[in-house]
C-alpha cells in the first residue's frame, strides 16, 4: 500500500477470495489467500485486497501471500482479517481496457463502521460511518450525492451523504460476489474517497 510503485485500479472486483492463513512476523501482518487466478500473478505484482494494494511476495499453484505493514493495518481493516475471512481482489487496470468503475488509487484513507443495512425490494442500502475531521474534509476526504467512493475496493455511487456517513446501494450481484454479503451492522470497511474531489479541493485551496 505504500510503496513507491504506483498503480492504479477501477473498483470492479474480480474475486471474493478465502484468506487461508495468517502470520504475524513483529509488525508485519502476512497474508496467504486463495484465488481462482493465482496461476496469472507474478512475484512483485501489486494486487487490491478490500481496497489495499500490496504485492504479491510469494506463490504456490493454490495460493500467494502479500504482506501488509503496521501503516497499512492501522488504517484499514485487514488486521481484523480472520482465517476463512473474504477478501476483495482486483488487478490493476489495463491502459487498453475499459474504465467500468472509477479510478481507485488502492490507498486507503479511513475506516467506516456499517450502521445499518435496509433492504430496497431486492437490493441492499448500507449506511456507513466515519470519523469526520474538518481539515481533512477541506483536503477532498469527503463524499457528495451522486459522486464515488470507494468501499472494501469496490466502486459505488453515493446516495444520502451527511457531513460523516453515506449510504450506497448494493445490487444482487454485488452483494453476492464480493464480501458485501458479510457485511453488517458494526462490521468495518476501508474506504477511498474520489481522487478527482482531492485534487479539486487541493486546487480550491492554492487559489
Amino acid at each position: 500500500m505504500y510503496l513507491n510503485k504506483k498503480y492504479m485500479f477501477s473498483g470492479i472486483i474480480e474475486e471474493a477470495a478465502e484468506v487461508i492463513a495468517l502470520a504475524k512476523e513483529q509488525e508485519n501482518l502476512h497474508v496467504t489467500i486463495a484465488c481462482s487466478f493465482v496461476d496469472e500473478l507474478t512475484i512483485d505484482q501489486s494486487v487490491a485486497h478490500n481496497g489495499v494494494c500490496l504485492t504479491v511476495v510469494s506463490k504456490t499453484d493454490k495460493s500467494y501471500t502479500v504482506t501488509a505493514i503496521k501503516e497499512t493495518l492501522d488504517r484499514s481493516n485487514l488486521g481484523l482479517l480472520e482465517t476463512g475471512s473474504k477478501v476483495n481482489l482486483e488487478r490493476s487496470m489495463r491502459l487498453n481496457g475499459r474504465l467500468d468503475g472509477h479510478i481507485v488509487q488502492g490507498h486507503v484513507d479511513h475506516t467506516a463502521v456499517c450502521t445499518g443495512v435496509r433492504d430496497a425490494g431486492g437490493s441492499k442500502y448500507f449506511r456507513f460511518e466515519y470519523v469526520f475531521d474538518r481539515e481533512m474534509a477541506k483536503r477532498g476526504y469527503f463524499t457528495v450525492d451522486k459522486g464515488s467512493v470507494t468501499v472494501n475496493g469496490v466502486s459505488l455511487t453515493v446516495c444520502n451523504p451527511t457531513e460523516n456517513s453515506f449510504e450506497v446501494a448494493i445490487i444482487p450481484y454485488t452483494y453476492e460476489f464480493t464480501n458485501f454479503h458479510q457485511i453488517e451492522a458494526d462490521s468495518t470497511v476501508n474506504i477511498e474517497f474520489d481522487i478527482i474531489g482531492k485534487y479539486v479541493s487541493r486546487l480550491q485551496s492554492l487559489l
